[in-house]
This record gives structure tokens, sequence and C-alpha cells, in this order.
């Protein structure tokens, strides 16, 4: 099976060019369109969707920075979530601890102000993330696979965050 970058003729680049990945899904999706297979083969029209769900699939994981960076990885034989291996930047797992204490109290008190302010916070170390991401993808994997740990860990904790801003809401 070819790689998610190659099925849409893209460099394998933590820095894929989302509007080049928009058009190469596009035609991609429309070669299985099922208005192109209404007269064909049960079999063909199984293929039809298995390929669409393939393409779907590597259109997702591409089009996300953390699903792009895992898959990178993973090419790469790293496993970033590995359940074996355990070890995490000691400050970075202090500030998680806090950074979800944060939000526990924010939940209690029901302060929108303060989670619009955490929500912000959280989003621009997401962004600060993804740059580091960015610039060491090609140097060092062990840092590669810590910071996609983290940018898992943000993205969680901002959609949580935003979950309750819809239940302040």
């Amino acid at each position: 099976m070819q790689n998610f970058f190659e099925l849409f003729s893209l460099a394998k680049n933590f820095n894929t060019d989302l509007s080049k990945l928009e058009l190469a899904y596009q035609r991609q999706v429309g070669k299985f369109h099922p208005d192109k297979f209404a007269t064909a083969t049960d079999k063909e029209k199984n293929l039809a969707l298995q390929n669409t769900s393939l393409v779907n699939t590597a259109y997702d994981t591409l089009k996300s920075p953390l699903l792009r960076a895992t898959y990178l990885l993973e090419l790469e034989g790293i496993n970033a979530f590995d359940e074996k291996d355990t070890q995490m930047d000691v400050a970075f797992l202090m500030s998680q601890i806090e950074l979800r204490e944060s939000l526990e109290a924010i939940e209690s008190s029901k302060d929108e102000i303060e989670l619009d302010d955490f929500i912000e916070n959280i989003t621009s170390k997401i962004r600060m993330n993804i740059n580091k991401i960015s610039t060491a993808f090609d140097s060092d994997y062990d840092q590669i696979k810590n910071l996609v740990r983290e940018l898992k860990f943000y993205e969680q904790l901002n959609l949580h965050a935003k979950q309750l801003m819809d239940e302040l809401i």
C-alpha cells in the first residue's frame, strides 16, 4: 500500500501545503464518486467504497498536525504513544497537572472570561508546539515524539475547555 503522501502526490513532509492537499483530496475522492459506479458490479462498488474510505482517512490524517506528525513518525517505525515508553519531560508533566487543575477550578467557578483566557492560552501552546515540531522534524525523532505527546495533551485539553465553554454559554 502506498503511503498517504504518495496517494495525494505530495512530498513526505510535516509542512504539507494544505491547499494542495485539499485539491488532491477532491481529485481522489472524485475518482470513486458513487455516481461513477451506479452501473458497476457489486465488487466494483465495494472496491470504490473501500478506496473512498482510504482517501478520507488519508486526508483526515494529513490535514491534522497531530495526526500528520504521528503518521510521519510511524513511517519511520516510531510509535509516539507506545505504552512502554513513558518517559516525559518533568517540567511538562508538572505544567500538565497545573493546567488540569486550572481547568477544574474554572469548571467549578463557571467563569466564562477565565475560561476564554484559558482557551486562548492553550491555543497559543498548540501553535508553539506545532512550530517546534515543524522545525525539529528533520533532525530529532525523540524530541518530535515528545512534542507530539504534548500536542495531543494540549489538543485534548483544548477540546475539553471548548466543550465546557459550550455548556456555559
